[in-house]
């Protein structure tokens, strides 16, 4: 199998695995939803970070006004009591006017975070150093256990209104947000290696070759953003390798100016008859009085 280290712009994503046999298109397809579904868990994991702090969220009628507000135009959350939490809640204001304020107890705040940690380590970016391709099936699985949570704490589901129920449904709307600009429209993605754009008619042998044990690096961007940034020829680690050899020579050049002692005339390396010597066997000869 083929390994590709899969990259949007100079920062990792993941490990995906598959056959030189593969067309790019379908490659390119696969490795697009992948991509979107691990940023649907991200946004779904920020949001339900903050349904454990304070509940669900408010109508949009509801959203950013005062209490005085929702008084003096007699507006209630209806579905916000239709939709409470397994074992109760207690009142936690929102300083964003964003949600009810109803948290879920402390149990259900532990079934949450659990699960949160669970479903980003899935899909996390240390699977690249573990060694760990990300498949769309893991992607599922982390979807399907942070929705499996979502009904362990609101037996009764969540507002249709919440964007929790939203991601879920795939009925989100991320206009006009910073989300958007990230998600990327598989019919607009592109993969490139080695500085060249994978044509998506081809298959995977006509850019890596035919040797199945291959590893290489792929980035993946949006149709129309041109090439991204070739990999540097010198990696990250070796980089800093050669600045602490560069320092420590600096280093030590400063104390060779800053030493004014000549003892080191005496030392055998600092001989330029020693080589001489080696060739005629003379070396370390030491003479004794009888």
């Amino acid at each position: 199998m083929v390994k590709l280290h899969v990259k949007k712009g100079d920062e990792s994503q993941f490990l995906y695995e598959t056959t030189v046999t593969t067309p790019v298109d379908e490659v390119t397809l696969d490795i697009c939803t992948i991509y979107n579904g691990r940023l649907k868990i991200s946004r779904i994991c920020s949001e339900l970070e903050e349904l454990s702090k304070h509940g669900t969220m408010l109508p949009p009628d509801m959203m950013g006004l005062t209490d005085e507000q929702i008084e003096e135009l007699k507006l209630k959350d209806e579905w916000g009591e239709k939709c409470l939490p397994s074992g109760g809640w207690t009142f936690n204001k929102d300083p964003m006017g964003r949600r009810n304020g109803r948290q879920p107890n402390e149990r259900m705040q532990e079934v949450i975070a659990k699960s949160i940690n669970e479903a980003k380590s899935l899909v996390s970016k240390k699977q690249v150093d573990a060694g760990v391709c990300v498949t769309q099936k893991m992607v599922q699985e982390a979807l399907d256990m942070l929705r499996g949570t979502m009904m362990i704490v609101y037996p009764m589901n969540l507002p249709p209104h919440e964007v929790i129920r939203q991601e879920f449904e795939n009925t989100e709307d991320l206009s006009g947000m910073q989300a958007s600009l990230e998600v990327i429209d598989p019919a607009l993605a592109q993969l490139w290696f080695s500085g060249k754009e994978m044509q998506r008619a081809k298959k995977m042998s006509d850019y890596v070759g035919k040797n199945e044990k291959t590893k290489v690096i792929v980035k993946l961007s949006k149709m129309g953003q041109g090439a991204p940034a070739r990999e540097p020829v010198i990696g990250e680690e070796e980089r800093k390798q050669m600045m602490l050899h560069q320092y420590r020579r600096q280093e030590q050049l400063k104390k060779l100016e800053q030493d004014e002692d000549d003892t080191y005339l005496n030392s055998s390396w600092s001989d330029s008859r020693s080589l001489k010597r080696a060739f005629q066997g003379l070396s370390d000869i030491s003479w004794k009085p009888k």
